[in-house]
């Protein structure tokens, strides 16, 4: 992971549309991507979206370090058609999700829909983020679901970015995050 990156990516979960989406979310981060995992895949899916969810977390926490100079907050609302989601985050390390996401099918693809938000608890958990992730209306889960991982990117992109003007300082009054 590269958290100064292009948004490159090289993503092979074995589930095709997790993998979509960590594409996305790479593409619109910025962060460039490279994960591989196999997993119990002949159970379900379920292991390795939460592992993936938690390597990448993981990757995150400590690229980014004592956290000193970033921006901490991120915020974004993305349209999608007829979908619109808002995704809002504090780097604080302090994790923590909120996930106001409803679906109408129970899959998307070969993948149970349950585990967008398995995946979302275990990438805030192990990054360090309190995370809040709405849907605001929309009726194709596809585009629901894309705008959740796209509104992360933007957020993340927009938290992690390095503010010129406190560049040597950690974003708290305690002085620590």
């Amino acid at each position: 992971m590269n958290l100064d990156g292009t948004g490159s990516y090289e993503v092979s979960t074995g589930i095709g549309f997790l993998d979509h989406m960590l594409e996305q979310l790479s593409r619109h981060s910025l962060i460039d991507i490279a994960l591989k995992a196999e997993g119990d895949l002949h159970i379900d899916a379920h292991h390795t979206t939460e592992d993936s969810g938690i390597v990448l977390g993981q990757a995150v926490a400590q690229a980014l370090g004592d956290r000193k100079g970033i921006w901490r907050y991120g915020a974004a609302l993305i349209p999608m058609d007829e979908t619109l989601s808002r995704v809002a985050l504090d780097a604080s390390n302090r994790p923590y999700l909120i996930w106001k996401v409803a679906f109408s099918q129970d899959r998307l693809g070969t993948m149970d829909s349950e585990l967008f938000k398995e995946w979302f608890q275990a990438f805030a958990q192990h990054a360090g983020l309190t995370l809040h992730v709405e849907n605001l209306y929309g009726t194709n889960n596809h585009h629901i679901v894309e705008s959740c991982y796209k509104g992360l990117a933007r957020a993340l992109r927009e938290a992690i970015q390095i503010d010129p003007r406190k560049a040597d300082a950690v974003p708290s009054t305690k002085g620590s995050l």
